[in-house]
């Protein structure tokens, strides 16, 4: 999908436009969801029934997944898990699809590869083959996951499935006419969920998620994350402290499933945040895209421009003209129900 069509079909499900075509349109996305409901629940039942085959892995399986298509926070997810269990001596592997992949690790993978180097880190459509290579060839006690919770050809011992504050459900609607992967009633599978960007929204807001959530899927294992920013990496794998920010002019870009949700996390940080710009998720950036940048960060009157790790790893430059440029990095930090997903992981260990 290119980037034009992403953002117009984020705008036509988002239902502001009350334009003749846009209203058909959304009309059509409508009939075409009762198809896709369909294929899932059959799905679903097939492996709810044993009807379709099920891999399993010979050591503990976490899955670390969402229920909506965007950016939940998986890969901050990921990789507090991985270092939960790193923390206490195991061997662990990731395992992923590698969206959008076509030399090495992709964008997530490469992100989890700079801020665990000690984790290996396997990417193939095929995941019940990549657990047999990480157990047989990488001598794997643990697997984590990712992006896991849709792909049940491998069995999980465990299923941590992120809901995220700012976007829960995607608008109530599954894909196509929004951005539903399956009902909110899947959840019943879930082994915890996350509230990821909880400290974004108010207490009572996420009284309301947790309460709609139950509605479908009766009672939930329940924990609350936030993206704590961690500090500036440059292109160059240097590190300087989130003070290097202070009385900077600051203008941010970013290519996520959330940006409003990295905007957000920026804004106590930045004394003056002189403009945001977004791309679409998985973008790839070129030369246009960098020479862009450039001229506009010159022409905001920026000292410093700021951008995801994910984004980063994929310009791999350290200026943007004569601007600055450098990725905050973001760990996810659980705020609430830390002893509910502590108590879920270790239960997978040997006593």
């Amino acid at each position: 999908m290119s980037d034009f069509v992403h953002d117009a079909y984020i705008r036509l499900i988002g239902g502001k436009d009350r334009r003749v075509p846009a209203v058909l349109a959304r009309a059509v996305l409508g009939l075409a969801t009762g198809g896709y409901r369909l294929a899932v629940a059959v799905r679903n039942h097939g492996y709810d029934r044993g009807w379709r085959a099920i891999g399993r892995a010979s050591v503990p399986v976490v899955s670390i997944g969402n229920l909506t298509v965007g950016g939940t926070g998986k890969t901050p997810m990921v990789e507090w898990a991985a270092r939960w269990f790193r923390q206490r001596g195991r061997r662990v592997v990731i395992l992923s699809r590698g969206y959008r992949q076509t030399h090495g690790l992709n964008d997530e993978g490469r992100v989890l590869e700079e801020n665990l180097p000690d984790v290996p880190h396997l990417q193939d459509a095929d995941r019940v083959r990549l657990a047999g290579i990480a157990v047989d060839e990488l001598e794997a006690e643990v697997l984590v996951l990712d992006d896991g919770f849709q792909h049940r050809r491998l069995a999980r011992d465990l299923d941590i499935v992120l809901i995220d504050a700012l976007n829960p459900f995607g608008g109530g609607r599954l894909l196509p006419r929004g951005l539903l992967r399956e009902p909110i009633s899947s959840l019943r599978r879930a082994g915890v969920i996350v509230l990821s960007r909880s400290d974004l929204v108010a207490e009572a807001d996420r009284a309301a998620i947790r309460a709609e959530a139950e509605k479908h899927a009766g009672p939930l294992r329940w924990a609350e994350g936030r993206h704590a920013p961690i500090d500036l990496l440059d292109a160059e794998g240097g590190v300087s402290p989130l003070s290097a920010m202070a009385g900077a002019r600051v203008a941010a870009f970013c290519g996520i499933g959330n940006p409003e949700g990295f905007r957000r996390t920026l804004l106590p940080l930045c004394e003056s945040l002189v403009d945001f710009r977004t791309f679409p998720d998985h973008h790839d950036y070129d030369r246009a895209d960098v020479e862009s940048l450039a001229a506009w960060a010159r022409d905001r009157g920026a000292d410093l421009v700021l951008t995801t790790q994910k984004d980063s790893v994929k310009l791999r430059t350290a200026h943007l003209g004569a601007v600055p440029l450098r990725a905050l990095r973001i760990g996810l930090e659980i705020v609430a129900g830390g002893d509910v997903l502590d108590d879920a992981m270790a239960g997978l260990l040997p006593g």
